[in-house]
C-alpha cells in the first residue's frame, strides 16, 4: 500500500472534523506541572496534571500564561524537565514532569 492510498483509505473512513479530532487527539499528552513562587500565587495552584498539545515546553509555558495571565516572560524563567534543568526547546512527552521556577528574591 502506497501512502497515497493509505492516506486516502483515512480520508475515507474518517471524513471532516472526525478526522481532525481523531488526529489532534493522538497529539494530546498528561503532563503535570509544578509552579513556584509568583507563578503559583497566580495560578493559584502549587501542582496539577494538565493535558496538553503543546510539543515543547516553551509552548506549554505560552498556552499556561495566555490561559492563566502569567505576568513573567519564559526568558525570566527557569524550567525544570523530570527533575533536571531544561532548556525551553525541550520536547514534552506523556507523563513528564515540568516545573516553572521564577526568580525569588531573597535576603
Amino acid at each position: 500500500m502506497t501512502i497515497a492510498s493509505a492516506y486516502a483509505r483515512i480520508r475515507l473512513k474518517s471524513p471532516g472534523k472526525e478526522a481532525l479530532a481523531h488526529l489532534s487527539a493522538s497529539n494530546s499528552k498528561t503532563v503535570r506541572v509544578d509552579y513556584f513562587a509568583l507563578l503559583k500565587e497566580q495560578r493559584g495552584l502549587a501542582s496539577e496534571k494538565i493535558q496538553t498539545e503543546s510539543a515543547t515546553v516553551l509552548e506549554l509555558y505560552e498556552e499556561l500564561q495566555k490561559q492563566y495571565g502569567f505576568s513573567l516572560k519564559h526568558s525570566s524563567v527557569a524550567v525544570a524537565l523530570n527533575d533536571e534543568f531544561a532548556d525551553w526547546s525541550k520536547t514534552l512527552s506523556e507523563s513528564d514532569k515540568v516545573v516553572f521556577i521564577p526568580p525569588v528574591a531573597g535576603g
